[in-house]
């Protein structure tokens, strides 16, 4: 068998439609388009804010099981799945989320999807784009600098510095900038003072981006942004730095939503992008919002397992937006779930049955979840060259007969839109069933009202199948100080490990009855939700051994090589 392309050459060999015509797709016009070269764009906010009486389409969530060395392709499935339910005859856009610099040239390489499930240009996508996370590092950062010279200049609103909560940003892996002082070089400096960095996907500038429906809205959310506590323990908001409108300037052109499209032409939007593991894991609502006026099927994803990303999506994004799904997808591999079943990388190569029966409780979890939320499901088996028909037999009789779903085998990654028709209809059907006949009824895990102690509880147990939390007695008073001070309304984005149900990232499976530590809790009021922060995850990675930098070079050309 001939070796396959790699995703570069792939992307490279495709011939790309101009901009034009994959707006008109969508009946966007001409005038609503702000170019970059001739294949990106972006939507004009006038033209976007003019869609908002339009009906809306069905809305399909990807997500998929825990991840694991083996590979799962969430990204690659969202795309085919797009480019599919074109292929069936139905008007399909795909919503995604920007990659970060960081995982590009550390270990997880790009996320523009791969082989013939791509969004592109794939280089453009995966390194600058429209400069959008740059415009984020750079407003977060612009706070940061006000916060420091507020200090500097008498400090009226009297901030405490043991409690600026600020940190700095950077769209990079560095483990160095974790904790530093700042403010080292005597009077003219400043005040040193403890400080750090986090990646620019983890800050709540990026949250308020997502999560806002247009310039005014985001402008108010950056000016709730809360960055740090004066000495009687009250907040400091980015509106008492008179911080706001600056940022709203920095962040204009950005939230205009981003328009790509697929290696068969399918309209695709690249727009925002915080990780599920550390911050909320969705696509802007700008763009989600825009292509389901614009499109009839709208496939977006929520990054990591279901029970990060898609609770996320469900929980914050969905109660936020007023967005209702249609249908979710699912997605797992042979692979993967024998690694879940505890086969190593090295040994997924061999057919072993029990490996592959034992992992599937990961699957079977994330079905269990999906289903709590009252939204109806397909699985997915993205279909790798190392597997075998026994093995997708095994896993479709498994979910048909133990979990009441079906599985469907997908080739897009090998074939396109052709490899994943199967996959189109049975989720058209999902999407287009009565109510009554399909079950739907969606809901949220918790109400608004809910305690937050209790909160957490409930995705801890109901999610992670722990038997609890805990948290030192500080940290417990802490919840409750919220509690009465009126954030109890807002809902929780957990930060922790995306590799298992519980914090310890090897942990494979479906672990139960373990316990979830809280270490942080950080309010975000901007983007109104709480960040807890559970276990040894950190808002800040680090790069491999070996980086994917070190294999990511321009070739005699200046073409790029190695990006993956």
């Amino acid at each position: 068998m001939a070796e396959m392309a790699s995703d570069i050459e792939i992307a490279r060999a495709a011939r790309l439609r101009p901009i034009e015509a994959v707006a008109e797709r969508l009946g966007v016009p001409d005038t609503a388009l702000h170019r970059y070269g001739r294949h990106i764009a972006k939507l004009d906010l006038a033209f976007v804010d003019g869609l908002r009486d339009r009906p809306a389409g069905k809305l399909v969530l990807v997500t998929a099981i825990n991840p694991t060395p083996a590979g799962e392709g969430k990204t690659t499935t969202t795309v085919g799945l797009g480019d599919g339910l074109n292929r069936i005859g139905r008007r399909a856009a795909i919503c995604l989320r920007e990659p970060s610099l960081g995982p590009c040239f550390g270990m997880k390489g790009g996320a523009a999807g791969g082989g013939h499930a791509q969004v592109v240009p794939m280089d453009s996508i995966n390194l600058h784009f429209t400069g959008d996370f740059h415009a984020i590092g750079s407003a977060h950062n612009l706070l940061a600098a006000l916060v420091d010279n507020h200090v500097y200049w008498g400090n009226a609103c009297d901030l405490d510095l043991r409690r600026i909560a600020w940190r700095r940003v950077v769209d990079m892996n560095d483990r160095a900038l974790r904790q530093i002082v700042s403010g080292l070089g005597g009077v003219a400096n400043g005040f040193p003072r403890e400080d750090g960095f986090d990646i620019t996907v983890a800050s709540e500038v990026m949250a308020v981006f997502c999560l806002s429906g247009g310039l005014a809205e985001l402008e108010e959310r950056l000016g709730r942004m809360i960055v740090g506590w004066t000495r009687a323990k009250q907040p400091v908001r980015a509106a008492d730095l008179k911080a706001a409108g600056a940022m709203a300037v920095l962040l204009r052109d950005a939230l205009m939503p981003n328009l790509v499209q697929t290696l068969e032409g399918s309209p695709a939007f690249v727009h925002g992008g915080p990780f599920a593991n550390i911050a909320h894991g969705c696509n802007s609502v700008m763009a989600t919002r825009t292509a389901l006026r614009l499109a009839d099927y709208v496939v977006t994803e929520a990054g990591f397992g279901a029970d990060l990303g898609a609770e996320k999506f469900f929980d914050i994004k969905c109660r936020k937006a007023g967005l209702v799904p249609d249908a979710a997808v699912i997605v797992a591999t042979v692979r993967a779930l024998k690694m879940h079943g505890g086969l190593t990388k090295e040994e997924l190569g061999r057919e072993d049955p029990g490996a592959l029966r034992k992992g599937l409780a990961n699957l079977a979890r994330h079905v269990g979840n999906v289903r709590k939320f009252g939204v109806p499901a397909v699985v997915a088996l993205n279909h790798f060259a190392s597997d075998r028909d026994g093995e997708h037999q095994l896993v479709a009789a498994y979910c048909r007969e133990e979990l009441g779903i079906e599985a469907i085998v997908c080739r897009h990654w090998a074939e396109g839109s052709a490899g994943i028709t199967a996959l189109a209809e049975a989720v058209a059907g999902l999407c287009e069933r009565p109510p009554a006949r399909n079950g739907r009824g969606f809901r949220l895990l918790y109400p608004d009202d809910m305690p937050l102690w209790d909160k957490m509880r409930t995705i801890a147990t109901e999610i992670y199948g722990a038997a609890d939390i805990i948290a030192d007695k500080a940290l417990r008073a802490r919840f409750r100080e919220l509690d009465e001070q009126g954030y109890r309304p807002l809902p929780l984005c957990v930060a922790k490990t995306q590799y298992s149900f519980s914090t310890d990232p090897n942990l494979k499976g479906a672990p139960s009855g373990h316990v979830v530590p809280i270490r942080e809790l950080r309010v975000a009021g901007g983007a109104e939700f709480l960040v807890v922060i559970c276990g040894e995850v950190m808002t800040m990675p680090g790069l491999p051994r070996v980086p994917a930098a070190e294999s990511i070079r321009l070739d005699a050309r200046g073409e790029i090589e190695g990006l993956f």
